[in-house]
């Protein structure tokens, strides 16, 4: 093993996820009700996210969404470009209330990357770049720490889509007996483990949507992780 792919939210960013949906949605539909009807814009915003979930073209996330939520307008599309691009640096940043600091994450990779392994984000690519990168600022990373990071930009498919994760493995020219997947999410993450990449299941922020039999290759809270990555070897 040689990569370690990680999510990002509830993972290297501790948060409560209930709580990060509602100031989300409350923040962007206050923001766009300034220009349009809030409640049809976040209609069209969930039906064009659905149209990315359901997707299974080569074409970006990016590329289906604002394909889908043009037919949904009768404004121009470059004014919501213009105004998606806008809320992300700012009434965005208001979610960064549902995070908890965590000094053993920045630790983690600082040691992961003296050891010398390649680092990747593998968040589910929902939203656009500036939005990742705004939530790996609030964890205290450095981006450049990492080889790859998702985005709705970049990737094509969604979780738990395997063709993320194939996606990602390309990307990387990695194969999967390179690779740990290391998350919160009990669907969306774990299933990495049906193209053999191993996979780490981070107790503290949990999310399982189902009582099914729950298999992982590791398991614990981000201090058994911290001591994990400090018994990994030099590479």
């Amino acid at each position: 093993m040689n990569t370690i792919l990680f999510d990002l939210d509830g993972t290297l960013l501790p948060m409560n996820t209930d709580v990060f949906m509602e100031i989300y949605f409350k923040e962007i539909k206050a923001y766009f009700n300034e220009f349009t009807d809030g409640d049809i814009f976040i209609q069209n915003l969930l039906s064009s996210t659905k149209a990315i979930l359901e997707n299974t073209e080569t074409k970006t996330n990016k590329e289906v969404f604002m394909c889908d939520f043009s037919n949904r307008i009768s404004e121009d599309l470059e004014f919501y470009n213009e105004k998606f691009d806008s809320f992300y640096d700012s009434a965005f940043l208001k979610t960064k209330a549902s995070i908890f600091d965590n000094k053993l994450v920045p630790e983690m990779i600082k040691i992961l990357k003296e050891k010398g392994y390649t680092l990747a984000i593998a968040t589910n690519p929902l939203f656009p770049l500036k939005a990742i990168l705004h939530r790996i600022n609030w964890a205290k990373l450095d981006p450049n720490d990492f080889m790859y990071i998702s985005s709705y930009e970049k990737n094509c498919f969604t979780k738990p889509s395997l063709n993320f994760y194939k996606e990602i493995l390309n990307d990387l020219h990695k194969s999967p007996k390179e690779c740990l997947m290391v998350g919160n999410d009990v669907q969306e993450d774990l299933i990495a483990s049906e193209l053999g990449i191993k996979t780490y299941l981070i107790e503290n922020h949990i999310i399982n949507r189902d009582t099914s039999e729950i298999k992982f290759d590791y398991k614990g809270n981000y201090e058994d992780f911290y001591n994990f990555v400090k018994n990994l070897p030099y590479l």
